[in-house]
């Protein structure tokens, strides 16, 4: 099974070797489309894979690299940064994100604790928007966009 990065710059999959085969018969990916085995975390093209090749040794042509938009999306890497150092207990990073379910949670256990536990909120807060602005943006691309890693 593989996931794949379409041009659009979202994930897709996971899907079947076969499946992928028809996909790229029918010219949704191509032989530059960033893939990943499922349990592996390296993202590579498609025609890095031996499965891949056609039979007449040749890759399907490039349409677009999805690495030449990876700055535009990493463009809420500073924003989410900054509002997690600043705003951490509010969780306002994690809806930048659009990890939206945990800026709910977030929210709702300072709100709901009266602002008590809205400094360990804080602090979660804190460390991820030190992380974020750490990262490169292919890191970033890779782990928060892509990943869809929610916590730390």
């Amino acid at each position: 099974m593989y996931k794949i990065i379409g041009a659009d710059g979202k994930p897709y999959g996971p899907v079947s070797a076969g499946e992928m085969r028809q996909w790229m018969a029918a010219n949704r990916v191509n032989g530059q489309t960033l893939a990943q085995v499922e349990g592996s975390s390296e993202w590579k093209p498609l025609g890095a894979f031996p499965e891949f090749i056609s039979g007449t040794g040749n890759v399907p042509p490039a349409l677009a690299s999805p690495l030449s938009s990876i700055p535009s999306r990493a463009s809420n890497k500073i924003a989410a940064g900054i509002c997690g150092i600043l705003l951490g207990s509010l969780g306002i990073h994690k809806f930048i994100l659009g990890y939206t379910g945990a800026g709910i949670i977030m929210l709702l256990v300072t709100i709901l604790t009266c602002g008590i536990a809205g400094v360990v909120m804080h602090l979660i807060g804190l460390i991820e928007g030190i992380v974020y602005l750490t990262k490169s943006d292919e890191e970033f691309v890779r782990i928060y966009v892509d990943g869809r890693k929610e916590w730390f």
